[in-house]
């Protein structure tokens, strides 16, 4: 009686350990990483540094420095300076010019964008490209035309106490709308292109009109891109001084940047009560971007996937 014996397969080798299977980690990429690192802390350096500033006493900095380590931290400076500088009624006034500001130029912007993107216009190209070519045009060049222009248009005294357009808040909030609305119409023109056509072509076999088109159709598809928009402009136009220095007389209409002001004194001046103040000033704009966050990075990387 002989019996078979079958051939014994080889034990397998185990099998490796995640970390023998993990890649190998490129110099370069370090590289990269080390580089975006110390690019990022030399952008957020002054910013720390203000916060740092702000949660310390002067007499402590001026003896030991700015970059000494700290004996006494407080937010008696952030209370201080909301008070001395009376920041309520210059963070209304910044909201007087930047929401209709924002809005309008969003509203307008995506108006003539759909229009040359997707109505195909005759000269639509030379159109846009009279809106792009507006951005290249320094703003301070025409600070002494708009000046001698905006004091002889006049303004019911229910829309302006001057009776002019000159020193009241449609004077700066029509010089943002006229400066940001050329960025707007190339940023979304070129957004409304990659929109699928099929699309508007369904909606006009059911008997969609432009305005459904546009505002029941496009519009919602547009809403990354209008809300990375609304968060630029409406920074830019928070963090705006010279439109508002210009062109108002009167001080209590000015915006919040100029409430850092008066935090400042005539023979001497508390640069850690101006760095809360500073601080104070950044936070709305910081909260926008909160807010907006996702549909803001959404916007940025619009595209990045497309061949």
């Amino acid at each position: 009686m002989t019996v078979d014996t079958a051939p014994v397969a080889p034990a397998t080798a185990p099998a490796a350990p995640p970390a023998a299977r993990r890649r190998r980690v490129r110099p370069g990429r370090l590289g990269v990483h080390a580089f975006l690192m110390t690019v990022s802390l030399a952008f957020l350096a002054p910013l720390l540094l203000a916060v740092y500033a702000s949660l310390r006493p002067y007499d402590e900095t001026s003896k030991y420095g700015y970059f000494s380590l700290p004996r006494h931290l407080s937010f008696t400076y952030y209370k201080q300076a909301f008070s001395d500088s009376g920041m309520t009624k210059y963070f209304v006034n910044t909201l007087i010019i930047a929401v209709p500001g924002v809005l309008i130029t969003l509203f307008l912007a995506s108006f003539v964008a759909f229009a040359v993107s997707r109505l195909k216009l005759r000269g639509g190209i030379l159109l846009l490209m009279l809106f792009t070519a507006g951005n290249l045009l320094p703003q301070q060049v025409i600070v002494t035309p708009l000046y001698v222009v905006f004091n002889r248009i006049p303004l019911p005294y229910w829309m302006s106490d001057s009776m002019t357009m000159f020193d009241s808040y449609w004077a700066v909030i029509v010089v943002h709308i006229g400066f940001q609305i050329g960025f707007c119409v190339f940023v979304l023109a070129n957004f409304m292109r990659t929109l699928p056509q099929e699309i508007l072509e369904a909606a006009i076999v059911d008997g969609a009109g432009v305005w459904t088109q546009y505002w029941r159709i496009t519009l919602p598809l547009c809403r990354p891109a209008l809300a990375a928009l609304a968060t630029l402009q409406f920074t830019w136009m928070y963090n705006d001084f010279l439109w508002a220095l210009v062109f108002m007389s009167d001080g209590d209409k000015l915006p919040v940047t100029s409430a850092l002001n008066n935090l400042r004194g005539q023979f001497f001046t508390d640069y850690n009560l101006l760095a809360a103040g500073s601080v104070i000033v950044a936070l709305p704009t910081l909260l926008v971007f909160l807010l907006l966050q996702r549909h803001f990075i959404a916007g940025l990387t619009l595209g990045s996937s497309k061949g």
